[in-house]
């Protein structure tokens, strides 16, 4: 069986056909020439409009376009390509089915390396390709642009918000993610954290979709919960109980660093040395020795363990059965912690009753939302980051999250290798 009969049932083009191949030779390095030429009753289209042209007016230099490598082996197509006569557009080079404009690469090839870049760092594959970075970046931006212009924006009716840094001196980015039981992407990113930030999500969006989410899933951040009430006033609006946790051992950190340093002043034993994870892992994750040294802590009456014992009282809040009794233990909860003297936990009490009824908004969307997608979808977007390193700016990030994250549509090719 010939190349090119391969290359025709793989990458057919209808007024062009592949005249000729062979392999050539340079030093150790070897490679494929594919010649194409037009058919002569093809019709020539104008690259322009699209539209079909009256005449060729001249033909420009032979060009090389790189295909998908065959055994190993790299694949050029070369074409003289013809400048033709558009009544519209004046003379204009004719469309190239197999490319866009003068890019060197074929359109299938990049298609090729973005679905690789979606499983390796870009570095790696242009490494395995023997390409440069900028081409990936190219070939990944060009399935992004594509996916983001057909994708479908209906049926969204849970949302999850939430921001990542993306270079270190407080550099954030807001990330908007559908989290439906049936369909989990991400939507938007925006640059900071602000309300203009996620503002451009709604408004991407439009007033009516927005206004058709039931549930939204954020953190405490006021930027979000002043956008979202604005935007989405009938959505239940849920905060998400892993950051509600985490200022729990945020707090519980600030007070055992705090007493362990007075410990060390007034000469007293370093009980607290090593504890930091015993108070701040969940029971069921630690090992064996910070089980016993958990227990040889809680012996003792130190304001890391009140801090500790506190947290572990308010893990009964997500037990409760009805809205009426989380309600009721919340609000004993922060009247006995109010009594105490650690001031973390005070300021916890505080923002737990600042932010009341969006805390009891997580039984009404129990089972219909779940806020840990969110966490997950960081995760992934923080590993994309580091596949993806070697560009830092806000829109090669944006293009390498939505190629990974983003569940976009691809086209339908000729031929798929399965």
């Amino acid at each position: 069986m010939q190349l090119e009969t391969i290359l025709n049932h793989v990458e057919k083009f209808k007024s062009f056909v592949y005249k000729s191949s062979r392999l050539v030779k340079t030093g150790s390095t070897a490679e494929i020439e594919v010649d194409i030429v037009e058919r002569s009753n093809g019709q020539i289209y104008c690259s322009g409009c699209g539209c079909a042209a009256d005449r060729c007016y001249d033909r420009l230099p032979v060009r090389r376009y790189s295909y998908i490598p065959i055994l190993g082996i790299a694949v050029s197509f070369l074409y003289a390509a013809r400048r033709v006569n558009c009544r519209t557009c004046g003379v204009r080079v004719e469309l190239l089915p197999w490319s866009d404009g003068k890019h060197p690469m074929t359109t299938s090839y990049r298609w090729f390396l973005s679905k690789w870049a979606q499983r390796l760092s870009w570095s790696e594959v242009s490494s395995i390709y023997c390409t440069s970075w900028n081409s990936v970046y190219r070939s990944v931006q060009m399935a992004v642009e594509w996916g983001l212009k057909h994708r479908e924006m209906k049926g969204i009716r849970s949302i999850g918000v939430d921001e990542i840094q993306w270079k270190r001196g407080h550099k954030y980015l807001t990330l908007a993610y559908q989290i439906d039981a049936g369909m989990k992407r991400l939507l938007w990113v925006g640059q900071d954290r602000t309300e203009q930030s996620l503002t451009g999500f709604f408004e991407m969006l439009g007033r009516r979709k927005s206004r058709g989410i039931r549930f939204v899933s954020s953190d405490m951040w006021q930027a979000y919960l002043t956008v979202v009430k604005q935007w989405a006033p009938k959505a239940v609006h849920v905060l998400d109980r892993f950051h509600i946790m985490k200022k729990f051992g945020e707090a519980i950190d600030n007070v055992r660093s705090e007493e362990s340093r007075e410990l060390k002043k007034d000469g007293y034993e370093p009980i607290l040395k090593h504890t930091r994870w015993c108070l701040l892992k969940r029971p069921d994750n630690l090992t064996t020795n910070q089980v016993t040294k958990l227990e040889e802590l809680l012996k003792y009456n130190l304001r890391s363990v009140r801090a500790y014992l506190m947290r572990d009282d308010f893990q009964q809040f997500w037990e409760s059965r009805t809205v009426e009794s989380a309600g009721v233990f919340l609000d004993d909860w922060c009247t006995r912690t109010m009594k105490s003297r650690l001031e973390p936990m005070k300021k916890i009490a505080k923002t737990i009753r600042r932010h009341r009824d969006l805390i009891l908004n997580w039984f009404e969307a129990e089972g219909k939302i779940s806020s840990g997608s969110v966490e997950g979808f960081n995760n992934k977007a923080k590993l994309t980051m580091r596949k993806a390193y070697g560009f830092r700016t806000p829109k090669a990030i944006e293009i390498a999250l939505f190629h990974t994250l983003g569940n976009l549509p691809e086209p339908i090719s000729n031929h798929r290798f399965c």
